[in-house]
């Protein structure tokens, strides 16, 4: 592997161990059979590239994917893990809902309510 590809590689583990290590193992072992390269994909380019980049702290990146995963809809798995990135990168749960809440006016009750039922499925078992 080139030396710039392995070193988009580490510094994406890197960054996706601060957002949510138990999270980024379960989803590299669980593509790992089956799709590889959707998980170095993930390593090098969404964390590697994307969330490594200056300007915004790891707050506010998690904030901007929670909301993004809440707008599309159908993502309940990706927002476990990202609802738990966010408290892992010090957002409180008010700090989440309200993100959420901000979504109301321009996505609906129902995309927001589903991603509120996430979230109180992660606060709960993260007590």
């Amino acid at each position: 592997m080139p030396e710039n590809e392995n070193s988009r590689l580490k510094r994406g583990q890197a960054k996706l161990q601060e957002v949510d290590a138990e999270a980024a193992t379960n989803v590299m072992l669980g593509l790992a059979d089956v799709a590889p390269d959707i998980a170095t994909y993930i390593e090098e380019f969404a964390f590697g590239d994307i969330y490594s980049r200056s300007g915004l702290d790891l707050k506010q990146r998690e904030m901007i994917t929670v909301t993004s995963l809440l707008t599309q809809g159908d993502t309940a798995a990706q927002l476990e893990v990202h609802i738990n990135g966010c408290l892992n990168v010090g957002l409180t749960k008010q700090e989440v809902v309200e993100s959420f809440i901000q979504c109301l006016p321009y996505v609906g009750f129902p995309k927001v309510l589903n991603a509120v039922a996430v979230a109180k499925r992660v606060f709960a078992s993260r007590k």
